[in-house]
């Protein structure tokens, strides 16, 4: 009597369908951190109530997130990339969590801008050694992928912390302490996460002993392989227009919002900034297989449109014209961070693929910390129109310039535009 063979699936099937699964949990902790990162936005107004003071200390409080984060991509690619993702990604985690209960129990600026650094330096961290995580776990094959699930679930988190912060604020008591509550029960998931993940061991430093000092220093402005020099240029030419845009929508975005609706509602302004990184985040699956060129000057042209739209939204007290500011502006982010992060996952190699991501992430988050500084107290001395004009003015001639750079320059390692 014949029996009919059992089919099984190949083992390299299940293997395939094992790392696809990891591809995006290993996104999580990525997600996690980043909804820390803008969680107090809609809650500003409440401790400007509370604590008083103007809109200059409202973007220098915002800005010292940008202080420990950059000082954190000093430090946290190359350690990422010596020692593995691992003991870089758990202290981050831990230190997110710090802030957590800082952010809860805040009574001053103080406070606040602790805890604001302590969320850079745990973002800082995350970019770095979180990004090339979910490059590893996909493997050499699939890198694009990685690539565009890493960028996602930045912008995903990035969206989703302000929309659960406006919501759970308006809804719940100790608005400014059950925020933190439910994200600090994120952090942890994402802290089980990253111990489970199937991480390869770090690959063999660059430095070795007959390394100059600067290669075998472990705090040093991050860098790429020379002839990889190019790509980080494109990416940084679109991608910082693109974040500076978004920084400013979330540092002043609520207090245009109070001005153009006559209303605090913190689920408006949360929804604002939430629609800005849903937009951040589709638009990158949309375009994800065109040309990487052409995902960057569409990013770039985005973001000038963004600040026509916010010249209009000030202008003529359109909220329409905000919220099509907001949305454009995370379409220019969202493109610029997909398209540089894919030129860098494509070529770098990844004993030194956090450090890359460490430097494309500086030459981001520079401006993105300076600018809206700079239009806050701009805003304080001659009123928010005309400060967000000129604020405007200048980033849309920065877009500009980058979507040129990347239109007029010869193309490097062949790959690039594919």
């Amino acid at each position: 009597m014949s029996h009919a063979p059992t089919i099984r699936a190949p083992h390299g099937a299940r293997h395939r369908d094992i790392r696809t699964r990891w591809i995006w949990l290993a996104a999580w902790p990525v997600t996690a951190v980043f909804v820390l990162s803008n969680a107090a936005t809609p809650l500003y107004v409440l401790w400007q109530r509370d604590i008083g003071f103007s809109k200059g200390t409202l973007t220098v409080v915002f800005a010292f997130y940008i202080v420990g984060l950059l000082g954190s991509l000093l430090v946290s690619g190359v350690l990422s990339d010596r020692l593995g993702r691992r003991p870089v990604l758990l202290p981050a985690l831990a230190l997110a969590l710090v802030a957590c209960g800082v952010f809860a129990t805040a009574g001053t600026v103080a406070a606040l801008i602790a805890a604001r650094l302590l969320t850079g330096i745990a973002v800082g961290a995350t970019v770095s050694a979180g990004l090339a995580a979910v490059t590893d776990v996909a493997g050499p094959s699939r890198r694009r992928l990685a690539a565009l699930l890493a960028s996602s679930a930045m912008v995903f988190g990035a969206g989703l912390g302000p929309l659960l912060s406006g919501v759970l604020s308006e809804t719940l008591p100790a608005p400014t302490v059950t925020v933190f509550a439910v994200e600090a029960v994120l952090l942890a998931t994402a802290a089980l996460v990253v111990v489970r993940m199937p991480l390869p061991r770090p690959s063999t430093p660059s430095g070795g002993p007959t390394a100059g000092p600067a290669a075998r220093s472990w705090i040093r402005v991050p860098g790429v392989p020379r002839e990889n020099a190019m790509r980080l240029v494109l990416g940084i030419a679109v991608f910082a227009p693109g974040i500076t845009a978004t920084s400013f929508v979330l540092s002043l975005g609520p207090s245009l919002l109070s001005g153009l609706l006559g209303t605090g509602n913190r689920i408006v302004a949360g929804g604002m900034a939430f629609v800005m990184f849903a937009a951040a985040t589709g638009v990158q699956f949309a375009v994800q297989r065109l040309p990487r060129r052409a995902i960057l000057v569409a990013g770039a042209a985005a973001t000038v449109a963004a600040m026509a739209s916010l010249v209009i939204a000030v202008h003529g007290a359109s909220v329409a014209a905000l919220a099509a500011s907001a949305v454009l502006a995370g379409a220019g982010q969202g493109m610029g961070q997909l398209g540089g992060l894919s030129l860098l996952n494509a070529a770098v190699p990844a004993r030194r693929l956090a450090e890359a991501n460490a430097a494309f992430n500086i030459g981001g988050y520079v401006p993105a910390g300076l600018l809206p500084v700079t239009a806050g107290y701009l805003s304080d001395a001659v009123g928010l129109t005309a400060g967000a004009t000129l604020f405007a003015t200048a980033l849309a001639a920065l877009a500009a310039t980058g979507g040129a750079v990347v239109l007029t320059a010869r193309r490097h390692a062949g790959d690039q535009d594919r």
